[in-house]
């Protein structure tokens, strides 16, 4: 369970890092940019893929390429997320949207519903609503972005795990598809990087750039060690997916409320552990 534990760690890291990007006057999108360089590079260091699959009839490049342009904008609005909802609601909302990739399943991969799996999709659902609850003086506070991008980050994570579903359906390894992944995010985050750069809105800092490399250091632990939990422990898959989804929440629950102070609700706080409940009763099932 170590395995799984550097994944949780690193998983909120990523959280924390766009946290605090905005206190040291980091460039969130220069710095995205520079992540999926290091992530890149991770990934043909450490997992040398062979990317002779790449070039085999059959492989869905219209969902990697979907890939590459979600990755770094749904990165952006997971930035925007933690800014104006925190880091508590928006783990919350990453770690739910594996509602959207069960629906798929369901509708798109002939997966077969279970009642389990039906009242954590419901309790899911309803832990959504009460995380992006604001209340009359949370809107007046925060405004609409305190709700609508955990929105975005539930939504596009959702498309994200839709997509990555459907590589991995097609049989793509996956070292192969997240290098491909990571290289055309990486162009992605460099051409919006143009383009503010054309229209005097970013300038190179070697702040962002060292920022940007500890968020790939992060970003890839991530991945590296959910894959090396699997491979730990092959005949308990739930058991890994549950510890993972329940861990992020629960420990971006405590750096949010403790170290950064985050004010939540009583129905916000309800809305967390609903999402702890949904995630082990999907787990479960």
């Amino acid at each position: 369970m170590i395995y799984v534990l550097l994944s949780v760690v690193c998983s909120v890291l990523v959280s924390v890092l766009l946290k605090l990007a905005r206190r040291y006057g980091i460039d969130i999108g220069q710095a995205i940019a520079w992540n999926y360089l290091v992530a890149g590079a991770l990934t043909a260091m450490l997992l040398q893929p062979s990317l002779t699959t790449l070039r085999e009839p059959g492989v869905p490049w219209l969902a990697l390429i979907g890939l590459g342009v979600l990755l770094p904008t749904i990165f952006l609005a997971l930035a925007a997320s933690v800014r104006h909802a925190g880091i508590v609601r928006s783990d919350a909302a990453q770690r739910l949207s594996l509602l959207l990739s069960l629906l798929a399943a369901f509708a798109l991969f002939g997966e077969q519903l279970t009642a389990f799996k039906a009242l954590g999709i419901g309790l899911g659902l309803l832990a959504l609503l009460c995380m992006v609850w604001r209340g009359r003086d949370g809107m007046a506070e925060g405004g609409p972005a305190g709700w609508l991008y955990p929105l975005l980050v539930f939504g596009g994570f959702g498309a994200i795990d839709i997509l990555f579903k459907r590589v991995a359906q097609a049989g793509v390894p996956l070292g192969a598809s997240l290098q491909a992944m990571f290289a055309l995010a990486l162009l992605v985050a460099l051409a919006l990087q143009l383009w503010r750069r054309l229209r005097g809105r970013s300038r190179f800092t070697a702040r962002s750039a060292l920022a940007g490399v500890a968020l790939g250091l992060a970003n890839f632990g991530n991945i590296l060690f959910y894959l090396r939990g699997h491979q730990a422990l092959p005949q308990h898959p739930a058991l890994v997916f549950a510890s993972m989804n329940i861990g992020v929440v629960a420990l971006g629950a405590l750096v949010g409320l403790l170290l950064f102070r985050e004010r939540l609700s009583r129905i916000n706080l309800g809305g967390v552990l609903l999402a702890l409940a949904a995630i082990g009763l999907i787990a479960r099932a």
